[in-house]
């Protein structure tokens, strides 16, 4: 039997966490479908979807610990107590997700209620790509490499004078390289550039804070109710209802950033602390930032920008000098923390791919992000979807 099993109901994305709050509160009855996505056309060896299938049934078992719980109380005030309440009782039912292989081809899908089935994709993902590496036998850099490595990228941000978190969870090479490079990072934090990770188990670990506020979903889902014209600004509404303030960056590029910004009014300029970018280029995204915030009379260097689009070192040099005094910058730096130990990193990703209506129909949902014809979804609701934005590549 594969021995690759999650240790924590809590090793997840924090902005899993937070969208379960909010789709409790705002949207207790809706269903979803999500889809794993094998971008990078990687083959699976036999055997796969057997060890992945027992990976997920042991979820069943996972269950906050009371210290997990405290945990997310003292550190998460802006969490409803309700849903920690719920969390302390939740427990993954594995007949959500469907598991096929077909040869060297994965499908994976999940389908159920959102608020419950939200916290498979990270999780899934973070087995899919530790099962991969195993069950190929390909073997990792040595631990010491790993976190000579880390320490050495580590110091290279310090000398940028930049902060930066560690967002590597889904796409991880394994638990054990993600506790390593959390752990190295930690120790060596003199300067206290490291500001935490978003995988809310290791930032628990560690006594670092977990980071992240929503997903591309948010805003997908928001689409498939209201209709493109309202997704982002329902989006941004409706996340102001559930946080009062807190978790205030917001992510721009579901829609082409754009279209974003025609919405991202002076209101909501106002109230968020920051956005995040995650496609396209980021130089220009943080002119047109720039130049979105002085149009309303904001100093954008009360504001911030979080970079976290597929991020190295040298990316994130060139965005600093490119930003350098005229807006404040931080970074979420996912694979080239977490894989970066002698192999290909995987690419692969998890989207929800509908939301059904109010007469059971599924409406499919789509991601137009800043990647020029790179959009993901339904052919026809692209379309649609473009028309209605006014898009045109």
């Amino acid at each position: 039997m594969n021995e690759v099993r999650l240790k924590s109901i809590l090793d997840n994305d924090f902005y899993k966490i937070t969208m379960q709050n909010a789709v409790i509160k705002l949207f207790p009855n809706e269903k979803v479908k999500y889809q794993f996505i094998n971008r990078g056309e990687h083959p699976f060896p036999p055997g796969f979807g057997t060890a992945l299938r027992e990976a997920v049934n042991a979820m069943a078992e996972l269950k906050l610990s009371r210290d997990e719980k405290e945990f997310l109380r003292i550190t998460c005030p802006y969490l409803d107590l309700p849903y920690l309440d719920f969390l302390g009782g939740y427990h993954y039912n594995p007949g959500e997700v469907h598991i096929v292989q077909n040869g060297s081809q994965l499908e994976v899908t999940v389908e159920g209620e959102w608020y419950r089935t939200i916290l498979w994709e990270v999780p899934i993902l973070s087995l899919i790509s530790e099962l991969h590496y195993e069950m190929h036998h390909l073997q990792r850099d040595p631990n010491k490499t790993v976190v000579e490595t880390t320490l050495e990228k580590a110091a290279q941000l310090d000398a940028l004078h930049v902060t930066f978190a560690e967002f590597g969870t889904r796409r991880r090479h394994s638990y054990a390289v993600q506790d390593l490079v959390v752990d190295a990072l930690v120790r060596n934090n003199d300067r206290g550039n490291f500001i935490g990770s978003s995988n809310v188990h290791f930032a628990m670990k560690y006594g670092v804070k977990p980071v992240g506020t929503h997903a591309h979903e948010w805003f997908m889902f928001h689409a498939a109710e209201y209709g493109f014209k309202m997704a982002n600004a329902l989006s941004l509404e409706h996340w102001v209802d559930v946080y009062r303030g807190d978790l205030g960056v917001a992510l721009s590029d579901t829609y082409t950033t754009d279209v974003f910004f025609q919405q991202f009014d002076k209101k909501f300029a106002k109230l968020f602390d920051g956005v995040r970018h995650d496609s396209g280029d980021p130089i220009e995204f943080a002119n047109k930032t720039i130049a979105h915030y002085e149009k309303h009379g904001i100093n954008p260097l009360f504001k911030y920008i979080i970079f976290s689009d597929g991020l190295n070192l040298e990316k994130v040099e060139e965005i600093t000098k490119a930003c350098e005094g005229r807006i404040g910058i931080s970074f979420g730096i996912g694979t080239n923390l977490t894989n970066d130990v002698g192999l290909k990193p995987m690419n692969i990703v998890m989207k929800l791919i509908a939301a059904q209506s109010i007469n059971g129909d599924w409406i499919p949902t789509v991601k137009l992000s800043d990647e020029h014809g790179k959009y993901t979804g339904d052919p026809k609701m692209i379309e649609l979807a473009k028309e209605f934005l006014r898009i045109t590549d």
